[in-house]
């Protein structure tokens, strides 16, 4: 499971990347950002997290208490940033992410 939140990461960060040419692509990558924001400013949980929280407790773990990012990153990244910081990086990621699309498509015509 945490391969899949590590693709999920890796897709949100760099999905513009990715989907240059491939309309399919670009549509999913601009919900997942659309996504990403509203589960970054609101009270609804991750579905990732809810899965690493259940697969943990299936195997007898502990499972830790909210979200994945902030259990991750706080243990072994960002030991020392609050919440908000995270929530705003996260934000920010697709917010650059949507601004990408919003070139491509000003400068596609």
């Amino acid at each position: 499971m945490l391969a899949v939140h590590l693709f999920w990461i890796l897709w949100v960060i760099f999905g513009a990347f990715w989907t240059r040419g491939r309309p399919f692509l670009t549509a999913v990558h601009i919900l997942s950002l659309v996504w990403g924001i509203i589960v970054e400013l609101s009270p609804l949980p991750c579905p990732l997290t809810l899965a690493e929280q259940f697969f943990e407790q299936q195997a007898g773990a502990a499972p830790y208490r909210g979200a994945f990012l902030m259990h991750l990153l706080d243990r072994v990244v960002y030991p020392d940033l609050p919440e908000s910081a995270l929530v705003v990086a996260g934000v920010a990621v697709c917010a650059l992410n949507l601004a990408v699309y919003a070139w491509r498509y000003r400068f596609a015509k």
